[in-house]
Formats: structure tokens, sequence, C-alpha cells
């Protein structure tokens, strides 16, 4: 156990740990046993089983802020709970008001402005980018091009993000703002997570017809049977096909008192049997059928099987031949 003190934030500073009597060398010596986490200069924590997000967030709290320099990109992405895919987390993200040139050190990356007061707002006494300018960032530089950018920008909308706001940072000429643009016209809600906007992205890449989302399912006597993550219609306008993304956070979102995932895993194929029961085919698909780029094949395969319009053969995609190759 360790004796230093930890504040109400739950870290361990070494200015008031030297106040009380402490040494540098204590602290350094507790850091390199692993008895405390390095978070940032002069700052220390219990160690503890976190998620790259929780860390990160983690790491972001004991930053300095001002209106003038500001927590950015995907480290402000964290700390507005977007659920952002293939997000940089190896560096606290800044974005400085006053400088026109940006730079990295290992722990850190600090973006050049311009940051205007509309473009940031305090969370738990923190200055970050708002909701908006934080997605359209994001969007705008992540390595994973389109897919990111839909994921960010479904994840803005879904928590309360301004469409209309976006779309004004992508007036501004700035780089990968193209990529952004595109992405938010394509932007929904309704997707519930990272991994269901990449699946979108793919079929949209892939020149499917955009499925509905969340659309719930009902039978002939009105009994409620699912609502689904996509589905597509027949020229009658009745579902013929559903398409789910199988998350291990799906299975535990959906978690009874007493439950564990097997659990939920079975009533899933409960549900699907209840689907085909009234004539739905189900495409099922996991992270390693995105990463692999295996939705969309899969996804047409049914719909040739059953009927429904599919698009053209087209030639492969560079990009997303290299995002394959790299995942």
């Amino acid at each position: 156990m360790h004796p230093f003190p930890i504040d109400g934030d739950g870290y361990i500073r070494a200015d008031t740990a030297l106040s009380l009597g402490f040494s540098p060398q204590q602290l350094q010596r507790a850091a390199a046993k692993g008895d405390l986490d390095w978070i940032a200069s002069g700052v220390y924590a219990v160690p503890a089983e976190r998620t790259p997000e929780a860390q990160h967030r983690f790491e972001v709290m004991a930053a300095t802020t001002s209106p003038a320099v500001a927590v950015s990109h995907a480290s402000a992405g964290v700390v507005h709970g977007l659920s952002m895919l293939d997000a940089d987390l190896s560096r606290l993200h800044l974005t400085s008001a006053t400088s026109d040139v940006g730079y990295k050190r290992t722990r850190r990356h600090v973006h050049p402005g311009p940051l205007t007061p509309d473009d940031i707002v305090q969370v738990d006494g923190l200055w970050v980018t708002s909701r908006e300018r934080t997605a359209f960032d994001v969007a705008r530089t992540s390595t994973s091009g389109f897919p990111a950018a839909l994921a960010a920008f479904d994840s803005a909308l879904r928590t309360g993000g301004d469409r209309t706001v976006m779309q004004a940072y992508g007036a501004q000429p700035r780089t990968g703002v193209g990529v952004a643009r595109r992405a938010l016209t394509f932007a929904d809600p309704l997707s519930e997570n990272a991994g269901e906007s990449w699946g979108r992205a793919q079929m949209i890449e892939g020149g499917l017809v955009v499925p509905r989302l969340q659309h719930e399912v009902f039978d002939d006597a009105g009994t409620f049977i699912a609502r689904t993550d996509y589905d597509w219609v027949d020229e009658n306008g009745a579902i013929a096909m559903v398409g789910e993304f199988d998350g291990l956070g799906k299975y535990l979102k959906y978690l009874q008192p007493g439950e564990d995932a097997q659990d939920v895993i079975r009533r899933e194929k409960r549900r699907e049997g209840r689907l085909q029961d009234l004539g739905i085919i189900v495409v099922r698909w996991t992270w390693a059928d995105l990463k692999a780029g295996r939705v969309v094949s899969r996804i047409v395969a049914q719909m040739r099987a059953i009927g429904l319009p599919t698009p053209p053969p087209s030639r492969p995609n560079p990009a997303l031949a290299r995002r394959r190759r790299s995942a």
C-alpha cells in the first residue's frame, strides 16, 4: 500500500507529496516498481484496470489548459464521450489559439489554431474544444479517413451536437475538409457506436443503398420482435433483410441483472429465429469482418439471393485496401 496523498480527483500530485515530506526519488521508485502510474509531469495515480479511453481521460484531466490552449481532437473526443474509430490516444492533443504551427512531442501533440471563444467549452474545469469542433477536427485529421470521420459525426449528433455548426466548420479551408464534408452528409445520430458507423461506411463506399437504422420490427399480431441495427426493404416496402453488428460492447450493454454475455448471446439467437420466422434474412458481422473488409460482399451475396438490387461491380478502392492491410 503506497503512503502518498491522493486528491479528490484521484491523482497523486508531486507538489503535494513533496510538501508533506516525501522526496522525488520516492515517487520515482514507486512508479518504476509499478506501485504508481505516471500520468503527466508531476502527476501519478494508483494502478488500475482501465480502458484506453478511461486511461486517456485520466491523463487529459491532469492537463493544464486555458482559453488559449484547449484540449482538442481525440483527447477532447474522450472528454465528450464520443465513440471514435482508431482514435489516436498515444498523445495528449491540444490546440493553441496563438500558434499557426503545430508540433509533436513524445506525449503531446499541439495543433495550430485558429481557436475562437465559440470553439471552446469548459468540462469539469478543463478547457476543451466544443463537441462540434472536436468531431470536425477528428473527422478531418484521422488517418482512417471516411469511416473514422463518419463515426465521429454520428457520435457527435447522437450526443447532442449541432449539424449546422459542424457544416459551418466545413466551409473553412482546412486539411482534410473534403473527407469531413462528405462524411457529414451521411452522418446519422441513430448509429449507436463506432462499429456500426464503420459498417455503414463500408456500405457507402461499396455503393450499397444506405440502410434504415434502428428500426423496430413487429409480427403480424403487433408483438415487438426486435430493434435492428440496419434493414433493407423490398419493392413493396416490407423488410427483406436486416444487418447486425456483433460487438462485445453491444452484448455488455444489454446485460440484465444476474446475466453474463452468454445469456445475451442466447437471447440474440432467439431474436434472430423470430426474425427468420417472419421471412427476414439476418446478416451478421464482427470487428474481424470489418477489419477484413468482408461486410459488403456478405451483404451483396444475400441481396442477390433474395432479389434485392445490388450495386454494379466496381474497381477496388486503393485507400480502402491500404486501411485493410494496416488494420
